[in-house]
């Protein structure tokens, strides 16, 4: 059964957030709030708890996974970053974008496009999750807790808690979150790609 945490949403309780990244770090997946929507989230190199989010979500190989950051020096850590794209990415940072670039060595292989060897990174604009990535240290592998079949992500910690309890370790619930998964674009080509419209507004990559 998962564990639910009524965390505040402007101050968030130290003690719950160390119990969470305690679970993270103990190879567990949490379903946890962004400036977007709920996400699945768990420790970077938990091929289990990537596993697990695949299963849920029916994902195929070819599915982007998501390096959540808390800030652009750890997203620089794991992605190579031109100049050009330097500037387009730090003016929409934090927020509601996912961006795909080309993966440094820091990447584990297994969570590279297998063609591409891409990866997706964001940073969300979140006072829940940036206390968790500040916690951890380090990236959550993520994805958006959208499930099969289903037009809309989940909105609601109970209902997430109530659908998935068996299948999650742990459940965040910070009251309102977004509706809409992040907008991505695309920057492992010659021009910036949007891959998917959503949360954040595109007109500054058209």
């Amino acid at each position: 059964m998962a564990k639910y945490f009524d965390v505040h949403p402007d101050n968030p309780q130290p003690r719950l957030i160390g119990k969470v990244v305690d679970i993270v770090r103990n190879d567990g997946l949490i379903a946890y709030p962004t400036d977007s929507c709920f996400a699945l989230g768990t420790q970077l190199g938990n091929k289990d708890g990537m596993e697990r989010i695949r299963t849920i979500r029916e994902l195929d190989d070819r599915h982007h996974f998501t390096l959540v950051c808390q800030n652009f020096a750890q997203l620089g850590q794991f992605v190579i970053i031109n100049n050009a794209v330097f500037r387009a990415i730090k003016a929409a940072t934090p927020g509601k974008y996912t961006f795909i670039l080309p993966a440094t060595k820091e990447v584990p292989r297994r969570l590279m496009h297998p063609k591409k060897k891409t990866v997706g990174v964001r940073i969300p604009d979140h006072v829940a999750a940036q206390a968790l990535l500040a916690e951890l240290g380090e990236p959550m592998l993520s994805s958006t807790l959208l499930l099969p079949g289903e037009e809309e992500p989940l909105t609601q910690g109970w209902q997430i808690k109530d659908e998935l309890d068996h299948s999650l370790d742990a459940v965040i619930d910070s009251g309102d979150c977004g509706v809409e998964p992040t907008t991505v674009i695309d920057f492992s080509g010659s021009e910036p790609e949007i891959v998917r419209h959503g949360a954040g507004d595109t007109a500054r990559f058209e």
